[in-house]
């Protein structure tokens, strides 16, 4: 009986966390991103692809997803991330990234506009974006 509990506890646990993909637009002319060059983008320490392309990234709205990607991306959690970006803001430096919606939103925006970089959860890409990262 413990081990069946036990067992349902990992399960749990494995289903909540979901399996981030870090997207971009075939035509972005990248292959693979560190995870701090993905956290520089996403808080606008870099607007730009290696290569010198420039970058657009998008946000989910607020939720579990987001939040999980602040926390294993941007090593922030969300009022980190948001306290961040009021002192961008204040100082002229830059404004947070649009907010498309979920998952297909995201995919959507990314797969039509070239720069454009995003997250979503792994079972969600297909052909229409490249996979950067995951996390």
């Amino acid at each position: 009986m413990k081990a069946a509990c036990f067992a349902l506890i990992l399960l749990t646990g494995a289903a909540q966390a979901a399996d981030l993909a870090v997207i971009v637009n075939p035509k972005a002319g990248v292959d693979t991103l560190s995870p701090e060059q993905i956290a520089n983008l996403f808080l606008g320490k870099a607007t730009s692809f290696p290569g010198g392309a420039a970058a657009t990234p998008v946000n989910q709205n607020e939720g579990a997803l987001r939040e999980e990607f602040s926390n294993k991306v941007l090593k922030k959690d969300g009022n980190g991330v948001k306290a961040h970006w009021a002192k961008m803001q204040f100082t002229g430096k830059g404004s947070p990234p649009k907010e498309v919606g979920g998952s297909g939103d995201v995919k959507k925006f990314v797969a039509g506009n070239p720069g454009a970089i995003g997250y979503v959860e792994k079972g969600a890409v297909d052909g229409s974006v490249k996979v950067v990262g995951t996390f």
